[in-house]
């Protein structure tokens, strides 16, 4: 693997100003998510928002992980912050909300939110930065104008 530095405008914002489309999938609580406290795990809110994002990047952007592995491409976690609200019980539903805040030319910004149903309360939120690799390299890769363009909604 190349471990040649970055280029220092990597993780500069592109296009700053812009506002982003907000999705939302439902999903349920299992009963592997939870925890000996009988709550959800705090590593399931992860799963949740990968889980919702599949089905968004699939449903919402017309444009499913497959395509971008067919591309040679990849998204990776670079980092997290997670804000835990309030527990997600066995039988809870969610939504789970998500938008892209930021793009960089090698990333993107994943801002969330958990909403347990049907109240609304507020159960976690945070963002996830990602960084788009080749598959073939494992390196960053830039992101095609074409994929940003889709993304960009």
């Amino acid at each position: 693997m190349n471990d040649a530095p970055l280029p220092s405008d990597a993780l500069e914002p592109v296009a700053p100003g812009l506002v982003y489309s907000k999705f939302e999938s439902e999903l349920q609580v299992r009963p592997d998510d939870i925890d000996m406290y009988q709550h959800v795990h705090s590593s399931r809110y992860m799963d949740y928002v990968l889980a919702a994002r599949f089905d968004q990047m699939e449903r919402c952007y017309g444009m499913p992980m497959a395509e971008f592995q067919k591309l040679g491409y990849g998204w990776v976690i670079a980092s997290t912050q997670m804000n835990f609200r309030r527990p997600l019980l066995l039988g809870d539903r969610m939504t789970v909300r998500c938008w892209i805040e930021k793009f960089t030319s090698i990333g993107l910004r994943l801002q969330f939110e958990i909403e347990r149903r049907p109240d609304g309360k507020r159960s976690c939120d945070g963002w996830f930065d990602y960084v788009m690799i080749s598959v073939e390299t494992g390196r960053p890769a830039r992101i095609p104008e074409p994929i940003r363009l889709k993304y960009s909604i």
